[in-house]
């Protein structure tokens, strides 16, 4: 039975204990936001251009430490050391995006009749972020980084099994000089800690990532105090590849396999023409087979294990032994391990083929044409990410316009970039995060007139 007081971080790839962290009670979450208040208040009088610097030195600590970083990631959440490496570049580059808009958040001047209207843009207050376990650095960061540019303060409240990257830039934010109890962080459990954060009546903007059933819950509970949030949910990806396209390019294994398949955008159906079906189960079987799976701190590895038993048991559960299905391998042994797998015996309206599985695992589905693959494209709950491959531009940008989600690539799998906007349709979430609009999403809008009409004669 989990201890309330105390949480335990697991290294996925040993089953060792890496660290026991105190696990946060409401009422330390209520005292962090009564000192999260008074920090804001502090914050927000600093000049834009001043708070533009601490965050610049912020990302200078960050670089400075971004290796211990990465390591770190290495052993709570079973990244490799590539992709830690990246996540801790990616907070690193984010502070310093986000510090360039703490000077440009510029309002309007809107023409109206008997004088002058400006709008301005004023921090929320403190902000509440519920970081997820699939990616603790990056993903803490993209809610945090902006709303501190932004003039905000920040609680955040990072998954059970990965606080240990939270609390070190926490840390390391105070090893810049940002100002006490500006960014805290508050490990704890999700019924306790989490549900407190999302109550509170003085944090004022809810930003989460995880489960869509998580995040209905959120919704439901900040309905309450008409409070606004930015939901990052589940995903359920198409990868559209026409019988014109590359077909290496377009199905390597890694649009599903990075970290492991615990990734919301990871295109985990790969919607094939069925002139090249054949041809293409012979490429991603050869891909597959290709595929290092092994210790996450070695250089060469390119998968690691999933993030628990209880994710393991999870996956397994869509992948029956005797199912029809291309197959890699994974380590026998302690750590949390999935062979790298691609179901090809399922329907489309199958559990697999429907369901967010987040482990290693793809269906291959086949399709006609480009309206049969646009109709199987939207035929999910889900709206984040897809992929579309094809040489003919018109078709890429026909079915693009007609696929209902938030982050499209052509004849691409990259889904994230930090200058650009991020979110989902339907139950993949609501509102964007990243982009050239990050910061104005923690930010309410004044809207200020004022009269040149003289006094009336």
């Amino acid at each position: 039975m989990s201890d309330p007081n105390e949480l335990t971080v697991l290294n996925p790839a040993t089953e060792e204990i890496v660290a026991t962290v105190p696990a946060a009670s409401e009422e330390d979450v209520a005292a962090a936001v009564v000192r999260a208040v008074r920090a804001q208040r502090t914050w927000a009088a600093v000049a834009p251009a001043d708070r533009a610097r601490l965050l610049r030195r912020f990302a200078d600590v960050v670089d400075a430490h971004a290796e211990e970083l990465a390591r770190l990631e290495v052993r709570e959440a079973g990244h490799t050391l590539g992709n830690a490496r990246w996540e801790a570049g990616n907070a690193r580059d984010l502070l310093l995006y986000a510090a360039g808009g703490a000077e440009r958040l510029l309002g309007r001047q809107i023409p109206a009749p008997g004088g002058w209207d400006v709008t301005f843009h004023e921090p929320l207050g403190v902000v509440g972020v519920i970081a997820p376990w699939n990616f603790p650095m990056p993903i803490a960061a993209w809610g945090s980084f902006p709303a501190l540019a932004a003039g905000n303060a920040v609680v955040l409240k990072p998954a059970e099994a990965t606080p240990l990257t939270a609390l070190r830039l926490a840390a390391l934010a105070l090893e810049a000089g940002l100002p006490e109890h500006l960014f805290q962080v508050l490990p704890g459990y999700g019924t306790t800690a989490g549900r407190a954060l999302v109550d509170h009546p003085d944090v004022a903007k809810i930003v989460f990532t995880g489960s869509t059933r998580t995040g209905r819950e959120v919704m439901e509970r900040c309905a309450r105090l008409v409070k606004p949030v930015t939901l990052e949910l589940g995903g359920k990806s198409p990868n559209v590849v026409f019988a014109d396209a590359d077909l290496t390019a377009a199905l390597d294994p890694f649009s599903f396999l990075d970290n492991c398949g615990q990734d919301c955008c990871a295109r985990t159906r790969v919607l094939v023409q069925e002139s090249v079906l054949d041809e293409a189960r012979d490429v991603l079987a050869d891909a597959l087979a290709a595929v290092v799976v092994g210790d996450p701190a070695d250089e060469k590895t390119r998968v690691g294990p999933l993030i628990s038993a209880r994710q393991r048991e999870r996956v397994r559960s869509y992948v029956p032994d005797d199912a029809p299905a291309l197959r890699g391998s994974a380590p026998d042994g302690p750590g949390f391990w999935f062979p790298p797998t691609v179901l090809t015996g399922e329907r489309h309206d199958s559990r697999a083929a429907r369901e967010e599985i987040f482990g290693p695992v793809a269906v291959l589905l086949p399709f006609t044409d480009e309206q049969d693959a646009v109709r199987l494209a939207n035929d999910t709950p889900y709206g984040l990410s897809g992929s579309v491959w094809t040489k003919d531009l018109g078709r890429a940008l026909r079915v693009s316009q007609a696929v209902r989600a938030g982050n499209l690539s052509v004849n691409s799998h990259s889904s994230v970039r930090y200058w650009t906007p991020f979110g989902g349709f339907k139950q993949s979430g609501l509102g964007r995060e990243l982009g050239p609009d990050a910061l104005t999403a923690f930010t309410e809008t004044k809207n200020v007139f004022i009269s040149t009409e003289g006094p009336a004669q």
